[in-house]
This record gives C-alpha cells, sequence and structure tokens, in this order.
C-alpha cells in the first residue's frame, strides 16, 4: 500500500493554512498542522491558528496537532514526529484501501518539523541544555566539529557537519549518552510519499500581508491573549520561548516597552521569520527534498499536480 501525502510549506503570512483547507475539502482529506507553536492551547492569536479557516466549509476539515499541550509543557521535536507518524499509522490501520488515496495535507511553516517527518529522521529524546548551548556557542564551529568527531563520531555521518545549530544539538546529545542509554524515534514504517509543495510569493506582497495580518491581530486581541496567559500562572521566561508575540508583548505589558516600539520590533521580527522561514526550504531543496513552487492561493496547480482536478 502506498498513501500519497502532499505537504503545503511557505513563509508566514503566504497563505498556507487557507490552501491547505480548500485543498483538503477539495480531496476529502485532514489537515496535520507542522506549526512548532500551534500544539500549544491557549496560544491563538499570536501563532495565528486561523481555526475559522477549518469550519468556513462545509463539511468542515478536521485537523490535528493543534491545541495538544499546555503553554508551561515542552513538546519537542521527538514528540511532533511521533505523533504525527501514529497519526498516519492509526489511518493506514483503520482503512485497508488506502493506497494511493490522500488520508491528510501536512501543512506549516516550521521547516524542521516537516523534515524531520519527510525524510524519517531518527531524532533523540534528549531536552535541550540551555546551559550546555550557551558553553558551545561561545567555541568556534571549527572546534565544534573537531570535538564530535573525537567525542562521539558515531553521530557524525548524521549530523550536518556546515550547521554549527546542528553540531551543538549533536554534542548535546552526545553529552547525554554519557549519562545513560538515549530513546530515539521509530520510523514511521509505511510506503508514503511525500509531495511538498511551496508557496512563492514577491517580497513585497509579502510585506504587506504581514503588516496587515499584525494589525488585524492586534485588533483581534493579542494583547488581551498575553495578559491572560501571564495571568493564568505562564511565566514571563516561558513566554520568552513561546515565539516573538509572545515575547515582545510581554516585553510590553510588564512595561519594558512602547506599545509603537513593541508593535515596530514585533513587525520586524515577524518580516526576519519569513526570510529565515525562506532560507530553510531553499535548505531542504539543497538537501534533497523537492519542493513544488507555487503561487499564493493556487489550488487549480496543486490539484492538476496530485491529479485531482
Amino acid at each position: 500500500m502506498t498513501l500519497c501525502l502532499p505537504v503545503i510549506v511557505g513563509p508566514t503570512a503566504s497563505g498556507k493554512t487557507q490552501l491547505g483547507v480548500q485543498l483538503a475539502h477539495h480531496i476529502g482529506a485532514e489537515i496535520i498542522s507542522a506549526d512548532s507553536r500551534q500544539v500549544y492551547i491557549g496560544l491563538d492569536i499570536g501563532t495565528g491558528k486561523d481555526l475559522h479557516e477549518y469550519t468556513a466549509v462545509d463539511p468542515t476539515v478536521r485537523h490535528h496537532l493543534i491545541d495538544v499541550v499546555e503553554p508551561h509543557e515542552v513538546y519537542s521535536l521527538f514528540d511532533y514526529q511521533q505523533s504525527c507518524f501514529a497519526l498516519i499509522r492509526k489511518k493506514a490501520c483503520a482503512q485497508s484501501d488506502l493506497d494511493g488515496q490522500i488520508p491528510f495535507v501536512l501543512v506549516g511553516g516550521s521547516g524542521l518539523y516537516v523534515e524531520a517527518v519527510v525524510r524519517d529522521y531518527r531524532i533523540a529524546d534528549v531536552p535541550a541544555n540551555p546551559v550546555l548551548r550557551e558553553l558551545l556557542s561561545r567555541e568556534p564551529h571549527e572546534a565544534l566539529v573537531d570535538w564530535l568527531r573525537t567525542e562521539s563520531p558515531h553521530l557524525v555521518d548524521s549530523t550536518d557537519l556546515s550547521s554549527t545549530k546542528r553540531v551543538i544539538r549533536a554534542l548535546e546529545i552526545a553529552a547525554a549518552e554519557r549519562d545513560g542509554p538515549v530513546t530515539y524515534s521509530e520510523p514511521l514504517g509505511l510506503n508514503v510519499v511525500f509531495r511538498v509543495f511551496g508557496v512563492r510569493i514577491d517580497r513585497g506582497d509579502l510585506a504587506a500581508r504581514i503588516e496587515e495580518r499584525l494589525a488585524s491581530r492586534m485588533a483581534d486581541g493579542l494583547v488581551e491573549e498575553v495578559s491572560g496567559l501571564i495571568e493564568s500562572g505562564v511565566d514571563p521566561d516561558r513566554l520568552e520561548m513561546l515565539g516573538m508575540e509572545y515575547r515582545q508583548v510581554a516585553a510590553h505589558l510588564l512595561g519594558d516597552k512602547s506599545y509603537e516600539q513593541m508593535l515596530a520590533d514585533l513587525c520586524a521580527d515577524i518580516r526576519h521569520l519569513a526570510k529565515r522561514q525562506e532560507t530553510y526550504f531553499r535548505g531542504m531543496e539543497k538537501r534533497g527534498t523537492p519542493i513544488e513552487w507555487i503561487g499564493p492561493g493556487d489550488l487549480e496547480s496543486l490539484l492538476n499536480a496530485l491529479g485531482r482536478a
């Protein structure tokens, strides 16, 4: 049995969610979110869950891996990948006639989450070690690579040695292994063809969309959302780790920034995020994941490519 799973990626504000919902609705599929922050309950406006998109069609489109854990909990890449694989396996076991069918559409802008699923990464269940990361970040890249080759040569082949961030992560895993056995992720174990479609949008148009969407989110109550999280007991230090929207608005609420400065800084942060996302997707292509590029909202091209027009 072979499953086909389309994947829709793109920078923030490119319209991925709406396009994914339109595709899922047209072909009778469900959505699996690939967003590292939409898993958190209560982080609705800042993460752009856009839950109304799923109910704007009839019948509504079912979604998964949104509102999975509380904000104070840590939901790792390991957790995400294994949860995603479990959904796919469950669907395959429940229906024996899925050959060539499209049960899910994977949609999101968290490139690493997408890549971990599409390339079936073997991931260590090792939590982040902020102290170790801080220490290692002070060292030259070449020294980190040499250290990894010497201390844990078995991790070298599975690590992108050109990325300082990934070398540090490998050294983090190596440190955990010295303290005891480390659990690694289970492979998907199914024959799945992932077809990745990327939304490509003009830089100027994207900047305008980012400004428009930020204004809309502020009007929808982003400040009130962050205030409510603080009042519910979410530590401001935790908000710092939950993304730019929560970091910047918390700084304003705690008196560290004026509203105007917060808004300007947040808009700049979102633009930088979009650039990083685009860079990551280009890196995915270089690492061997083909991406079929389409324009914003181009449902017709998606359907034609999938033979569902």
